[in-house]
């Protein structure tokens, strides 16, 4: 199973706050089997204990330490949000990635996305990729 497919990416999300947000890229990573639906819950809870907004425009939602029973294998989703989400930054955030890792994967995929925005054009450059397949291909890019 890919970590990121075609089928957890969203191009035109609309959310109307933050926590309607992340349950939208949770249940991208549900619907792909990569977490179980009790997941869900814990990015919010994550959420309520520290912003997982990232600043210039991306949030990386994730579960706390006491989800990883619900994660079955490691995986992204990604939503763009054309108007954008407050997440309480300094702006809004535009692009929205969920994660889950297995097993003690998650600083290294936390890592890895991260380092995909340190470039100053990424967030322009997802939000501008006219398909799925090009979005991905721009993490493919940054995670080998």
């Amino acid at each position: 199973m890919s970590i990121l497919s075609e089928n957890k990416v969203i191009m035109h999300g609309a959310a109307k706050d933050k926590y309607e947000a992340i349950t939208m890229a949770g249940k991208l990573l549900v619907d792909a089997g990569h977490v179980t639906e009790e997941y869900i819950p814990k990015m919010l809870e994550r959420e309520e204990v520290v912003s997982t907004y990232m600043g210039g425009g991306l949030a990386i939602p994730h579960g706390t330490k006491e989800a990883r029973p619900f994660i079955k294998s490691t995986g992204l989703s990604v939503i763009r949000f054309p108007d954008g989400v407050d997440f309480g930054g300094d702006e809004p955030a535009f692009i929205v990635i969920g994660i889950a890792a297995a097993g003690d994967g998650h600083m290294e995929v936390l890592t890895n996305v991260a380092m995909i925005f340190t470039e100053d054009d990424a967030i322009e450059r997802v939000m501008n990729a006219p398909t799925a397949a090009d979005v991905i291909a721009i993490f493919e890019g940054g995670m080998e």
